[in-house]
């Protein structure tokens, strides 16, 4: 499968540059560019690509803008957040908008593609910088969870519920594989039927989801 991808982001040489890397890989397309975040929306509105690579930081609209505006469209299409700025403010705010990675430039150009995979092919990528306690904090702070009385799960598993309690606590699939004594491919399955049941877009959803619900609390 080819993933169609849009580039958006003010500086030309960095658009020139991860269009010419992605050139190299047959399972990468770049099907049109932006340098604004009005750009950006009209461009997924005319094209539909799978994934927006987004710059934060551009004319008019930002990235973060742009994000909240692709996410309430119709379209399908994921974003991947890829800034030089990696401060607190811009990671909650790209999360509470919808976008589904957070990568800084600075990052090794091979780790910026498996990004690009990741997040097309539906699952939710944080920088390595960007720590689960960055997570854990977005999802306590009052405008991105409202306060609430935890609400029960229905129409899951146990097995998916201690899954999905591991999901809130940032592990990955490997890592909930090595807790539960299950296969890494088992767990990836009980994950993929989370995001079904829950509906949930992506990984960072059943994250906001185990909190809300809570299966998972904020350490004190």
């Amino acid at each position: 499968m080819t993933i169609r991808v849009v580039l958006a982001d003010d500086q030309p040489l960095v658009r020139s540059g991860l269009r010419v890397l992605m050139a190299d890989h047959p399972d990468l397309k770049v099907v049109g560019e932006a340098c604004t975040g009005a750009e950006a929306v009209q461009l997924v509105q005319d094209v539909s690509p799978d994934i927006v690579v987004m710059d934060i930081r551009m004319p008019g609209m930002d990235g973060i803008e742009a994000t909240r505006l692709i996410m309430a469209g119709p379209a399908t299409t994921r974003v991947l957040i890829l800034t030089t700025f990696d401060e607190d403010d811009y990671v909650y705010g790209a999360l509470r908008a919808g976008a589904s990675g957070f990568m800084v430039k600075d990052m090794a150009l091979d780790d910026i593609l498996a990004a690009v995979r990741v997040v097309a092919a539906g699952d939710a990528l944080i920088a390595p910088g960007v720590t689960r306690r960055l997570i854990a904090d977005f999802v306590g702070r009052p405008e991105a969870v409202p306060e609430r009385t935890p609400r029960p799960i229905e129409g899951i598993t146990e097995r998916e519920r201690e899954v999905l309690t591991l999901v809130g606590r940032g592990r990955s699939n490997t890592e909930i594989a090595e807790d539960l004594f299950i296969s890494v491919a088992t767990a990836k399955s009980h994950v993929s039927r989370l995001l079904t049941k829950l509906g949930a877009r992506d990984r960072v959803q059943l994250v906001i989801t185990a909190y809300e619900t809570g299966l998972v609390t904020l350490p004190r």
